[in-house]
């Protein structure tokens, strides 16, 4: 089902630090990008960021993916960020760069057409919850360590932590979180709305996030994009304007196939096969 153009340069490998593979039957439309950078519980570097640009162009070129699951290959880590030891190494003005471009490259996943989970077992703190924070959908265990250490290093959350936790959970408990540099485990980051299910174990997180991938990939994917765009675009604006911007997503689905498709399943009921157009 997937293009394999797209996929050439982000199969999996033992030397790769950011790749795609199909989460369950490949037919399901749903895909794992996983983080393999186990000697620095990938915290994000220059190759990885490379990698994972590599991935997210997969996933903007190819229709067929319909939904992803960001996820870990690291045994207890999700991930930890910015790698603090490259980054010593580098001057300022590169200092400077590489966040920018980490900040980027997360709003690219946060603008993906296809709805994005993560999926944390273990650490996701500072750039890795930032990471996190711009998927659609979070699954974490009761085990995970969720949190924003920036302050203690004298620094802020810088690829969208700011803007994006206080959206995510309300101002005061994102100051809390921020002011404070205390991570929270799993179950409160469920009870505060940080992350939408907590799970027991790594099983039953990653049973969870691949029902809700797979789920969302038997939708009509051109109504599930525009329902994303219409709840982002809109959520920035006043009530008034997000009702237009939910008008016009709701005029290109009128002229779907898709559309008809649905409606003729309903009739005889039938289960739809979306086919994107």
């Amino acid at each position: 089902m997937f293009r394999r153009s797209c996929f050439r340069l982000c199969v999996w490998s033992d030397s790769r630090e950011c790749f795609l593979r199909a989460a369950g039957e490949e037919k399901t439309g749903a895909v794992f990008m996983e983080m393999n950078r186990a000697a620095r519980k990938n915290a994000f570097g220059r190759v990885m960021l490379e990698q994972f640009g590599e991935c997210l162009a997969a996933c903007e070129r190819d229709p067929s993916i319909r939904s992803v699951v960001l996820r870990s290959t690291v045994p207890g880590v999700f991930s930890a960020g910015a790698d603090l030891k490259e980054r010593r190494e580098m001057t300022q003005d590169e200092a400077s760069v590489f966040v920018t471009n980490l900040r980027s490259s997360f709003s690219r996943l946060e603008s993906l057409r296809c709805p994005t989970v993560a999926l944390i077992h273990g650490v996701a703190l500072g750039g890795g919850l930032e990471l996190a924070l711009s998927c659609d959908l979070r699954v974490c265990t009761a085990g995970s360590k969720l949190g924003v250490p920036e302050t203690s290093l004298a620094i802020i959350p810088g690829a969208g932590g700011t803007q994006r936790l206080p959206r995510a959970i309300g101002i005061p408990r994102a100051k809390e979180l921020i002011f404070t540099a205390d991570p929270i485990a799993g179950q409160r980051a469920a009870a505060i709305g940080l992350v939408n299910h907590c799970a027991g174990s790594a099983e039953e997180a990653e049973a969870k996030a691949v029902g809700l991938a797979t789920r969302i990939a038997r939708n009509g994917p051109l109504a599930v994009q525009n329902a994303k765009v219409a709840v982002d675009e809109g959520m920035e604006l006043s009530r008034e304007q997000g009702m237009q911007v939910e008008k016009a997503c709701y005029a290109k689905i009128l002229v779907t196939k898709d559309r008809v498709r649905g409606l003729e399943a309903f009739a005889k009921k039938q289960v739809p096969v979306y086919e994107g157009n």
